[in-house]
């Protein structure tokens, strides 16, 4: 959504300010959370003029015959909620859906890190987006994907994307900075390739968005931070997230459908005499069921809330310190003259219920409701049949063979609700030379197929902590890259189900037996579905009972299974290459010693 540019309406701002000129809207009387100053101030009005500010206070002498009044007696005035760091496609809805998904929740702007369709599409997936984004009730600003693919020479994805793409990407409107440098390694270790990226971000005057993924906090987190890298979601300790705010850098704190990181790095604000300016609230990656169940950013803030953080401070947190870390605070991040205005009623403060949504100065979402229509998107035929393969699995390509009765194996160790993984050695059976998984140990067979090329490449694996007692599940979101990727207890099961999301242009699939259970189908680069947000939800409902079906009781299963082929986070991962040791960077065998 468009805004006048303060430097073409201060005038009128100021007519409006002193009575000369009649304001478009009033709230009238509410209590004002006030993030500049960290208050709340009772009997409080806000006048706005053409979207954006012009007074706050006592707006009676604003009001004139065609002015709108919204009484907000008993309610909160709060800034508009920004998301810092938000994958669209993780939703797998299209950005006109999720809007309608996430405004009635009080969200009035994101910074999305579209890197899912670039590893598919590349920057014309980017693009795909944002043009569309430019009709919905939603202020949507994209970072450029910086890690595309995600891990060079460990993976293969659909594209590739490197400075000068990033350079002339950061011309377009609507981007905000550099996406998650998930390559960090490259970053304090000086390789030129990656520095040149964030070289033409600086220079373009934009920031560079982070991904630090590691326990330190001495020398290579101050050589990250003195890169230019401004911020960062990764943490996963109190303690990491402390360090980092320390030297400066915006702390994003996630609480996703599957990472619940929250409850841990929130005390870095709790247990500490600290300020939170440098302390960001973030969603990262959100399912349909949760923003239809919990909500998205107003569901965040309530947990921020309830592990000890103030209301003010934790509506700070997705306010003005997500505006003052993308340098857009002349316009955005609180209830100011000359702000935009971004606006949300609470009814409950502590529950942080929304009442209201006012973006640009239009009531676009009440109780609960979108009050606008958005348009349907037609994608274009190049986004879409994007799995390519190149073949029909059979049973034979997830066989992985040994001329031994029982072999040790590395086995990927996942933990329920958190996106880092463990190495361990297990000891596995062998049938004619195929090793196998083992239900009783809870270790099942994992391959990972190149799906954008036809390479033909493969990595196998065997994965530990998903519960399956039979079958097979499948799919085409697989982080970063979204190779087809398949987990499951027998090859007949996996062949099956790799070849059934094939059919299907892609999405997420569980079956037994040769029989389907549940399908998701996500046409769109094999990662997102125009189908309205509930109709998703039912299918990722059904989903979600299918892995059940199967033996697994997780919390979003699909989602921690996803991570399953992103090399960049600790410790052991899967790629179309091989398996991957993810702290060292090096592809490792299957069969330990």
């Amino acid at each position: 959504m468009d805004f006048m540019p303060l430097e073409t309406i201060t005038m009128e701002l100021a007519d409006v300010a002193m009575g000369r000129r009649k304001a478009d809207m009033v709230i009238k009387n509410g209590t004002l959370v006030n993030v500049n100053t960290k208050e709340l101030l009772e009997h409080t009005d806000v006048a706005i003029y053409k979207g954006r500010i012009a007074l706050v206070g006592d707006a009676t002498h604003c009001v004139g015959d065609t002015t709108e009044i919204i009484d907000a007696t008993g309610l909160y005035i709060a800034p508009g909620f920004m998301d810092g760091h938000i994958h669209v496609e993780s939703s797998m809805l299209t950005v006109s859906q999720y809007s309608t998904a996430v405004v009635p929740h009080g969200t009035t702007a994101i910074f999305m890190d579209p890197h899912e369709i670039a590893n598919v599409l590349g920057l014309k997936g980017v693009k795909l987006m944002l043009d569309e984004a430019r009709d919905v009730p939603l202020r949507v600003y994209a970072t450029v994907p910086s890690c595309v693919p995600a891990a060079p020479g460990l993976e293969d994805a659909g594209a590739e994307i490197g400075p000068e793409e990033i350079a002339e990407a950061m011309k377009w409107d609507a981007i905000a900075g550099l996406g998650e440098l998930m390559n960090f390694p490259g970053v304090f270790n000086s390789v030129p390739q990656v520095h040149k990226e964030i070289e033409v971000t600086l220079k373009a005057g934009k920031p560079v968005t982070g991904h630090f993924a590691l326990p330190d906090t001495g020398k290579m987190l101050n050589a990250y931070i003195a890169s230019g890298v401004r911020s960062c979601h990764e943490s996963v300790r109190h303690e990491d997230a402390l360090a980092k705010m320390r030297l400066g850098m915006y702390a994003k704190i996630r609480e996703g459908s599957a990472w619940h990181d929250l409850k841990e790095v929130i005390k870095a604000i709790t247990q500490n005499t600290v300020q939170s300016r440098f302390a960001i609230l973030v969603s990262d990656d959100t399912h349909p069921d949760t923003l239809i169940k919990l909500g998205h950013l107003d569901h965040i803030i309530k947990r921020a809330i309830e592990e000890g953080v103030d209301p003010v401070t934790a509506i700070e947190m997705v306010t003005i310190n997500t505006a003052e870390c993308f340098l857009m605070s002349k316009d955005f991040g609180s209830v100011s003259p000359s702000k935009v205005a971004d606006i949300v009623l609470l009814s409950d403060l502590y529950n942080v219920t929304v009442k209201a949504v006012i973006i640009g100065g239009r009531l676009v979402a009440q109780d609960g409701k979108m009050l606008i229509p958005f348009k349907n998107v037609t994608y274009p035929d190049w986004s879409k049949n994007t799995v390519n393969v190149g073949k029909t699995l059979t049973p034979q390509d997830f066989m992985l063979t040994s001329n031994k009765p029982e072999v040790k194996v590395r086995v990927i160790q996942i933990e329920e609700a958190k996106v880092t993984t463990k190495q361990v050695i297990e000891t596995l059976k062998t049938i004619d030379g195929n090793v196998l998984p083992d239900t009783e140990k809870d270790i099942a067979k994992a391959a990972l197929f190149e799906r954008h090329k036809a390479t033909g490449t493969k990595g196998l694996g065997f994965v530990k902590g998903f519960g399956l007692k039979k079958g097979a599940v499948a799919s085409t979101v697989a982080h970063d890259s979204h190779n087809l990727l398949i987990v499951g207890t027998d090859e007949d099961d996996m062949a099956f189900a790799g070849n059934e999301l094939i059919k299907a242009g892609g999405g997420m699939i569980a079956v037994a037996g040769g029989k389907v259970l549940a399908l998701v189908e996500l046409p769109v680069a094999g990662l997102l579905t125009d189908e309205p947000v509930e109709a998703v939800q039912k299918k990722v409902e059904n989903l979600e009972k299918a892995w059940k079906m199967l033996g697994c009781n997780l919390v979003s299963p699909f989602m921690t299974m996803a991570l399953l082929g992103l090399p960049v986070i600790p410790e052991l991962r899967l790629s179309n290459r091989g398996l991957v040791d993810a702290v060292k960077f090096t592809i490792v065998d299957v069969i330990a010693g």
